[in-house]
């Protein structure tokens, strides 16, 4: 079964969203720069972003994921494509390392 590796909401501030989120939830800071953020939960992730970066979006793991398309190397050594359910949502594939 693939895996939801994290959900993404955007914000206008990452470092308030980041100080807010941590403050009201029980939640690890995993990575934080000036674009974006991940704080871990218990079960899954959540990405904080740049309204101008990043839709809001759900990422899923997939073993295959350049079968999406080609596939785009981001700065933590992860591999992904966006692409649009036929609803109009955002998903981020991931390629499970």
């Amino acid at each position: 079964m693939d895996k939801i590796h994290h959900v993404a909401v955007q914000v206008d501030d990452i470092k308030a969203a980041v100080v807010w989120y941590t403050n009201k939830f029980d939640a690890k800071l995993a990575y934080e720069d000036e674009t974006w953020a991940l704080l871990e939960f218990n079960n899954l992730s959540l990405a904080l972003v740049m309204p101008d970066q990043h839709p809001p979006h759900f990422a899923i793991e997939n073993a295959n994921a350049e079968q999406f398309g080609e596939l785009t190397l981001h700065r933590d050594g992860t591999e992904s494509i966006y692409i649009k359910d036929p609803f109009g949502n955002s998903v981020e594939i991931i390629k499970t390392r």
